[in-house]
């Protein structure tokens, strides 16, 4: 192998470990923590320190030294996040369980009280960079993910957490609570040198660490960066196996300094070409693969090695190629919506409007409302899916052009699924039948309502308009269920007279909002079926203002805006 350095362009990490190294902050960080290193009291387990640099401001962590490597592998145990209830914020409901190092936890915790008072000083007008060595570096990563929770995406783009030669510290669900989530998922680097055997320890157990964020692996050669976790574990093995394999297992580990390591990867940074290979007709990939496997020491003998590296990286290709992008997809999007907004106008010349319209089916429009349905709803439930992995804003995932997005969509829709489930001879829609997207979309609604000024003008537009509660129509179906109990002599008499005044008053409540399309109106729609049974079933002396709105024929201006109320 050539003596040339070895700079590989190999993952998006690449950007990031340059940008690191070429700034001088990769030096600024490792000489932060020799200084702390030198202050360390041997009684002490850890300690951490704040340095005011030019340009950032580096929090420092450092541990004492672990004896030997069977020591260190003893308390390589995992607990649950929710001990000591530090971490709990990393769950969500598509990753509900992750289990951390005890070991790190109970360092971390031991801080806590200084470290909280640390945070609410933190400025983030500078860059912040936190790095440790050895377990102080997985003190740091737990630092970092506990001062993101507090930030917003703009600040948080402000933090860095560097490390060196920190062991692994979490779980799959801990990588995938970093990974799926864009506050976190850029903001860490790990620096291992291909003769430090800490990075490793917890690779090959039977505990299932799995690494998170961009490694950037450094040998005497050269140094690579690596994404994806999968091929950061293999690669971790290979690195140094020569090291660890001729080490012995009893005596105490030498805690590997990466002043030397810092020091060569700043100076390789100057050359910014790619050896030759000097092999005739190599495939692109496969060089990239030999020349990234070559700077971190690896030989280019170990060929199952590359063909599962060159695999993973074709497969990696692909699922960016063909990644879910809200984007891509808009326009058809909007395509659908457009038909489905060109059905509502149509059915309402039969004078029962789309809702009843797509219940009975028995127009051709009918089922191609059926395919639009059907596309729209894949599409909006992968979007909610996307944006509760990764949030944009707390409690509010969505991005306002998305939100409203959603919200049209909502309204639009979740009635066709209310009368899908109906004529099947449901009950009990909000309860049992509705699907979790729609209730998510709502929520995200009502949250962003709080600092939405509310529109006045909505009269002046109804007869275009979407009735505002996607669910308005699973009340008119269980208003038609409790009329026919009552005509039946079925249930409670009064729960049931009582049911249907609450759902009278609802409804005027809408219709004084012009919160319902005017087609709710319409001579053959299942509201004015409610309304004839309701009439029918009601005593003639019996008065409220849904019922003189409907006697006396009101509600026909409801259409045009000029309903006073």
């Amino acid at each position: 192998m050539s003596n040339s350095p070895l700079i590989c362009r190999f993952g998006s990490g690449l950007e990031l470990a340059n940008l690191v190294v070429s700034s001088g902050l990769l030096s600024q960080t490792w000489d932060s923590i020799s200084e702390l290193d030198r202050e360390l009291n041997p009684s002490e387990q850890i300690r951490f320190r704040v340095y005011q640099k030019p340009n950032c401001t580096v929090i420092a962590f450092v541990t004492s030294p672990t004896p030997t490597k069977p020591q260190l592998q003893e308390e390589d145990e995992l607990v649950s996040s929710s001990f000591p209830h530090l971490f709990h914020f990393l769950c969500t409901k598509s990753n509900p369980t992750l289990s951390i190092h005890k070991a790190a936890v109970t360092l971390f915790s031991s801080l806590l009280d200084q470290l909280s008072n640390l945070k609410n000083q933190i400025s983030n007008s500078v860059p912040l960079i936190v790095t440790g060595h050895s377990v102080g570096g997985s003190v740091a990563s737990l630092f970092t993910l506990w001062l993101l929770e507090s930030m917003n995406l703009a600040d948080a783009k402000r933090v860095l957490c560097i490390t060196f030669g920190a062991p692994l510290i979490g779980d799959k669900g801990l990588q995938q609570a970093i990974s799926r989530n864009s506050k976190r998922n850029s903001c860490f680097l790990h620096v291992a040198a291909n003769q430090d055997l800490v990075p490793r320890l917890f690779v090959s157990g039977s505990v299932a660490y799995q690494p998170f964020g961009t490694y950037l692996l450094c040998s005497e050669s050269g140094y690579t960066c690596i994404e994806d976790p999968e091929e950061v574990s293999q690669l971790l093995l290979a690195v140094g196996s020569e090291t660890a394999r001729n080490q012995n297992p009893y005596v105490e580990l030498e805690i590997f300094k990466y002043t030397e390591t810092v020091k060569h990867v700043e100076d390789l940074v100057i050359y910014q070409g790619i050896l030759k290979l000097g092999e005739a007709k190599v495939l692109p990939l496969r060089a990239s693969t030999i020349l990234q496997l070559d700077a971190i020491g690896i030989k280019r003998t170990q060929q199952p090695l590359i063909e599962n590296m060159e695999r993973r990286e074709q497969f990696r290709a692909f699922k960016l190629k063909n990644a879910f992008d809200p984007g891509k997809k808009l326009n058809k999007m909007k395509e659908d919506m457009a038909n489905l907004e060109w059905y509502k106008k149509t059915s309402m010349f039969e004078k029962e409007g789309y809702y009843d319209s797509y219940k009975h089916k028995r127009f051709p429009k009918d089922n191609d409302a059926i395919k639009f349905k059907k596309r729209l709803n894949q599409y909006w439930k992968k979007v909610v899916e996307e944006a509760e992995i990764m949030p944009q804003k707390e409690n509010a995932p969505l991005g306002i052009t998305w939100l409203y997005g959603g919200t049209n969509y909502r309204r639009m829709v979740e009635p066709l699924d209310i009368a899908d489930y109906y004529s099947k001879g449901l009950k009990n829609y909000k309860a049992d039948g509705r699907s979790e997207h729609f209730k998510k979309l709502e929520e995200w609604l009502k949250v962003d309502a709080l600092t939405t000024k509310p529109d006045n003008r909505k009269k002046l537009n109804v007869s275009n308009s979407l009735t505002e509660d996607s669910c308005f129509w699973e009340r008119v179906e269980e208003a038609l269920m409790l009329c026919k109990s009552l005509r039946n002599g079925e249930g409670d008499r009064e729960l049931t007279i009582m049911n249907l005044v609450t759902f009278e008053e609802y409804v005027m409540e809408q219709i004084k909002n012009y919160a319902v399309s005017p087609e709710i109106f319409l001579d053959r729609s299942s509201f004015m079926r409610w309304w004839r049974e309701y009439e029918s079933i009601i005593e003639t002396s019996y008065k409220s203002k849904l019922t003189d709105l409907m006697k006396t024929g009101k509600y026909n201006k409801y259409a045009d805006g000029s309903l006073d109320f």
